[in-house]
């Protein structure tokens, strides 16, 4: 059967892949177009590989409102894609402000579709559950409580677990161990902190120079930016000029495993950070316009997904005006081995990576979806 995918930034072409994997697994047949990133081009050819995220990845409404044209003239393009291409399926990977329209498009032209990993609807936006009702035809979902929510609005929607625990396995599998790590790129004898600073462009603009700040005052530790490729190197640079923060690109998970805490932007990086094990904190800033948005329509306590899983906090949030370096700083010491909250951040990731579960989601999801798909060609 052949399938079109759509993932519009970093964490979608890592879930693409590795549900592209599981897909060939069930349909060794299949075929594939999509929009996604290097990762999903390793699996399904980078000659199907229609568009990058470097290409589609806009962050905040005043960049969206900015990039307007651009992402119009991608939707057309898409669509002209999707139908030269004639999928069996239509699978869209979270990036909901383009992939709604996109499961509208394909819905109206007969084309099946499913949603893998959903917008966070229960945030904001919770009017999508319409839309979801209306063009979506299978919903799969990341994490258990949606199990709940979405059936209380009608639909029942897959769980199957949560496909960060494949990715951290396979990564953490093959990492050198923790001295040859250190030597490989750098890194003197001293505890590590690790710095999430975002994906994305805006987002390290807007919270890397206070990374940076935190590193200074703290000098009895190493901080380290996890870097990563589709972000050019000077923008780190402009940030850190001057300073002993190093950037290691796309070593993520290896970092993490290796600091004895992180700080983090916020997004998925949050629930990777804790299940690989690494204490953290969220620090999150953005433009001003955007932050009055979120607090306009944001419904949710948290932002950072351990917490909104956990319904309690277990990591610290510093948000806009709160995040400041002795705010920070303070967290820190706390959250660092020997610190008041150390043993029982670890406590909390625990029941954390409990309530996720374990790895095979992301075949147990293609499985599924091959199944599902099956029937409906039956029909």
């Amino acid at each position: 059967m052949k399938y079109y995918l759509i993932a519009g930034e970093a964490s979608g072409d890592l879930h693409g892949a590795n549900l592209m994997r599981g897909i060939l697994k069930a349909d060794p047949e299949a075929q594939f177009r999509f929009w996604g990133g290097d990762r999903m081009a390793e699996v399904g050819g980078r000659e199907n590989l229609a568009k990058h995220y470097r290409q589609t990845s806009f962050f905040g409404v005043a960049d969206v409102l900015k990039h307007l044209p651009t992402i119009m003239s991608q939707l057309g393009e898409c669509q002209r894609d999707l139908m030269d291409f004639a999928p069996d399926v239509l699978i869209s990977i979270d990036y909901p402000g383009f992939n709604f329209k996109m499961a509208k498009f394909a819905h109206s032209k007969g084309i099946p579709t499913f949603y893998y990993i959903s917008p966070k609807v229960w945030a904001w936006k919770e009017r999508r559950v319409k839309l979801i009702r209306q063009y979506v035809d299978r919903l799969f979902i990341i994490f258990p409580f949606e199990i709940e929510y979405f059936r209380q609005r009608g639909i029942e929607a897959v769980y199957e677990g949560n496909p960060i625990v494949d990715s951290i396995e396979q990564t953490l599998s093959v990492v050198p161990n923790e001295e040859q790590f250190r030597s490989e790129n750098g890194l003197d004898e001293r505890p590590i902190v690790a710095l999430l600073a975002g994906s994305r462009k805006n987002e390290i603009k807007k919270n890397l120079a206070f990374m940076r700040s935190l590193a200074e005052a703290r000098p009895e530790h190493q901080f380290v930016v996890a870097g990563v490729s589709w972000i050019e190197g000077s923008l780190y640079k402009e940030f850190l000029e001057g300073s002993d923060v190093k950037v290691l690109t796309d070593k993520t998970y290896c970092l993490l495993k290796y600091s004895d805490a992180a700080v983090v932007c916020s997004g998925t990086a949050t629930l990777e950070t804790a299940l690989i094990g690494t204490p953290e904190m969220v620090c999150y800033r953005m433009d001003e316009f955007s932050y009055r948005v979120a607090r306009a329509f944001v419904k949710i306590g948290f932002i950072s997904l351990v917490n909104i899983i956990m319904g309690r906090e277990v990591v610290r949030e510093l948000i806009q005006h709160d995040m400041t370096v002795e705010k920070a700083s303070e967290e820190l010491t706390a959250i660092l081995p020997g610190g008041t909250k150390h043993a029982n951040m670890k406590k909390n990731y625990a029941e954390l990576a409990a309530t996720i579960g374990g790895s095979g989601a992301s075949d147990r999801f293609a499985q599924r979806m091959v199944e599902d798909l099956k029937k409906m060609k039956k029909r």
